[in-house]
């Protein structure tokens, strides 16, 4: 018998192939790719927009704010009027119609033949004083009332000293702290509001682990590039329809609420407030990826609600101060408040109001730059909540 012979091995070496597998594709391993930075930013700032636009809270937010603005500039001034009423009737005679006369609008004059007359028009009522002369009086009057002493009217008889305005088109002390408080509350609710809306997104989707999927093919830059955007579009679309309510409402109501000079200083509001929210909600975005709980949020974000505050604050008591709102335009997060108010007042070149501008667009973009490395390193983070500290460094 021969020996057996064993059974011929298969070949192998380089020039061995698989079927369907050729040397040059072996190595080659499937990546997923990722979409472009810009377009991704696209991507999800569309998402955002598309998710506040339908959300019942921001659309009745939105339409009761603009109800109120246009209700403060159409209805307030002509409630004023009705509950001022109607002129007061005071009766004179002859030789005092032309002292109650210059009293102003507050006061009717009815004039009548003689003092008796006058006496007789104060007891049945039809008038609530009577004007008449009186040689014992300095001014040569005297006043007729049945019970109470008419003390408006006194006040106005008696005779006060010249008075020179130095400046008649200088905004009133009310004004300008309405102007100042109105400035103030509009920036501090809106950064607030969605400053903590960009947060609270940010932790559910890092507690649901969805951001992990997401980074799988979009940029960690690119994902709160989006966020911002987003949200600050919408920010930026509310404080400008509000602008354009108030500016509205003063247009129509200009003979009874001149505040011209106003809309210079809400435009500029409305670009400088486009920037600093930008600027407010990255860092909001960053102070939510270094936590992994909703309840930690306000350790990181105390930061950003101080930036928030500070200018709120800071307008209301140093709005009479012109060397306070000075200083206020030259930091970044209290300059869209500043800004516009010393524009409305008169205060500041006109260079100085466009070197705020770049001081806090520069400002802006520095917050951006470090939001994004924090966010990047912090995003996958889970446990104890991060300081900003750690975060730089990490």
């Amino acid at each position: 018998m021969s020996a057996a012979h064993p059974a011929p091995m298969p070949a192998t070496g380089p020039s061995h192939q698989v079927a369907g597998v050729t040397p040059t594709s072996a190595p080659r391993l499937r990546r997923s790719r990722r979409t472009p930075f810009w377009a991704a930013v696209g991507t999800v700032a569309a998402r955002e927009m598309r998710v506040k636009a339908a959300s019942k809270a921001f659309v009745i937010t939105t339409l009761i704010v603009i109800a109120a603005a246009l209700a403060a500039t159409l209805l307030a001034p002509r409630l004023g009027e009705l509950l001022a009423g109607d002129a007061t009737p005071v009766a004179a005679v002859e030789p005092t119609a032309p002292a109650v006369g210059a009293l102003g609008e507050g006061y009717e004059t009815r004039t009548v033949g003689d003092v008796a007359a006058a006496r007789a028009a104060v007891e049945s009522g039809e008038v609530s004083a009577a004007v008449v002369p009186d040689p014992q009086s300095p001014s040569g009057l005297g006043v007729l009332a049945m019970t109470d002493v008419p003390t408006d009217l006194v006040q106005a008889l008696s005779t006060s000293p010249s008075v020179a305005l130095l400046d008649p088109t200088a905004p009133s002390p009310l004004l300008r702290s309405f102007i100042a408080l109105g400035f103030g509350l509009v920036f501090f609710m809106a950064a607030v509001t969605f400053g903590q809306q960009i947060a609270v997104s940010v932790i559910e989707e890092k507690q649901s682990r969805i951001v992990e999927i997401l980074l799988a093919a979009v940029p960690a830059r690119a994902m709160m590039a989006g966020k911002v955007l987003g949200n600050a579009a919408m920010a930026i679309l509310q404080v400008a329809l509000v602008a354009g309510a108030l500016l509205l409402g003063m247009q129509i109501n200009g003979d009874v609420l001149p505040l011209d000079g106003l809309g210079v200083p809400i435009l500029w509001f409305v670009v400088l407030f486009s920037i600093g929210f930008v600027m407010l909600a990255a860092l909001y975005a960053a102070a939510a990826s270094m936590v992994s709980r909703q309840e930690d949020i306000g350790s990181t974000s105390m930061p950003v609600m101080l930036m928030i505050m500070l200018p709120y604050v800071g307008v209301i008591m140093f709005n009479d101060n012109p060397d306070a709102l000075r200083i206020m335009s030259w930091i970044p997060f209290s300059a869209p408040v500043a800004v516009p108010l010393r524009i409305f007042l008169g205060q500041g070149q006109r260079w100085e109001h466009v070197l705020s501008l770049g001081i806090l667009v520069a400002a802006t973009a520095l917050a951006i730059w470090l939001a994004a490395a924090i966010y990047e390193r912090s995003i996958l983070r889970t446990g104890k909540a991060l300081t900003w500290r750690k975060a730089l460094r990490g």
